[in-house]
């Protein structure tokens, strides 16, 4: 099944520093971009960081199989073999993680692996791999 790509536009506190993160640590290539906003191809989605230097922090959080999930959260659903290294390079430079990579529902139909990680500007997300991909919806 082939997925139309979502768009995300979300708040930053700093551009460059978004761009350092986005461009730079995750590899994201970068789209169009204004004085205001920059646009990323996200593992094949639209997402937009949008210049607001008042955005405040948003430290919710809920109990997922043991570990703290930060609320709100965006991420991706990569294949196994890029989320281990997508994993290896955040980890070799030395990101600080929220939840480091790890198994989830080990297990259960809905294993996977997954991390979640701070942006700059605080904005949480979550890279994950299903072990099988077909899963992703599947109710325990």
């Amino acid at each position: 099944m082939t997925l139309p790509p979502f768009h995300l536009a979300f708040p930053v506190h700093d551009l460059a520093a978004a761009r350092a993160f986005y461009g730079g640590l995750l590899g994201c290539p970068e789209g169009r971009s204004s004085a205001d906003w920059i646009d990323y191809d996200f593992f094949g989605h639209q997402i937009v960081a949008h210049l607001s230097p008042g955005m405040a922090p948003r430290p919710h959080h809920n109990e997922v199989d043991g570990h703290h999930v930060p609320v709100p959260h965006f991420g991706a659903v990569l294949p196994m073999d890029e989320w281990r290294k997508l994993a290896n390079r955040l980890t070799a430079a030395g990101a600080d993680f929220v939840i480091a990579p790890t198994v989830r529902f080990e297990g259960q139909r809905g294993e996977q692996a997954t991390m979640f990680f701070l942006d700059p500007s605080g904005n949480a997300l979550e890279i994950k791999a299903m072990r099988e991909p077909a899963n992703l919806f599947a109710k325990q």
